[in-house]
């Protein structure tokens, strides 16, 4: 092999060596691009779900002072669960003269606190998300 081939040959290994490099470097930062933008969508994405007509606030304070009325179960969208609050205060109300009607109260005052003590997230992806009813 003579002298030109060799260094013809020695500056396409170095043409090689440079564009593997390149290649390198472009793939890091392509991969640290990607990985910024799954940061960003996630963030993104909770300041959707905290910003997403949260309810805790107005449900927590319904069940505080009216819960017995399951009014914050109707605002949640539970309307069974409003519906079996309702009739539980009013009707077995008057017919354990006023006992269940306290203790539905009760478990809603309950109800309302562990609502007010839940983060805006937390709430939103327990009961509006999920959809659980109870507690």
């Amino acid at each position: 092999m003579s002298e030109s081939d060799k260094n013809k040959t020695d500056d396409i290994f170095d043409g090689f060596e440079n564009a593997t490099e390149k290649a390198r470097e472009a793939a890091s930062k392509a991969g640290d691009a990607a990985e910024e933008a799954a940061r960003n969508i996630k963030e993104s994405w909770n300041e959707l779900r905290e910003s997403k007509d949260n309810k805790r606030v107005l449900a927590g304070v319904l069940a505080i002072v009216i819960g017995g009325f399951g009014l914050h179960k109707f605002v949640l969208g539970y309307n069974k669960e409003g519906i079996m609050l309702l009739v539980g205060t009013l009707i077995l109300g008057v017919i354990t003269f006023g006992l269940f009607a306290w203790a539905i109260w009760v478990v809603t005052l309950v109800e309302g606190i562990i609502y007010l003590t839940k983060s805006d997230a937390e709430f939103y992806h327990t009961y509006q998300e999920n959809k659980r009813p109870w507690f």
